[in-house]
């Protein structure tokens, strides 16, 4: 699946204009602890949470995930869409609650990746 098609699937607004939307995602985490995903997250590449501060993109940027989406219509506060513009990030927003923007993207084929 590519970011372009996450943004389909999830009717989602773009904030990275540059962003590569033809990169490939294989998997997504949902989260609003980074700490989680700092913790249990392995080899995601889509990053879907409702937390609203440059902490995420820190966090993305650890786990070397390409594409944020901000769930339940938060709009990405500044400085994180330029932030994730300079690490090669797409920065996303759905109106889509967490659990039916991730039901979507697994009804779609996108998985989640292994747990510890």
């Amino acid at each position: 699946m590519t970011i372009a098609q996450v943004m389909e699937i999830l009717n989602a607004r773009l904030y990275t204009p540059d962003a590569d939307l033809s990169r490939q995602v294989h998997t997504a985490c949902g989260s609003d602890m980074m700490s989680d995903v700092l913790a249990y997250v392995k080899d995601q590449a889509v990053l879907l949470t409702g937390l609203n501060n440059p902490q995420v993109v820190r966090t993305a940027e650890m786990m070397d995930m390409v594409c944020i989406v901000f769930v339940r219509g938060k709009q990405p506060q500044p400085p994180i869409p330029e932030m994730a513009a300079a690490r090669d990030m797409a920065v996303l927003s759905t109106d889509l609650p967490m659990f039916a923007a991730c039901g979507r993207l697994y009804e779609q084929g996108l998985r989640g990746g292994e747990m510890p």
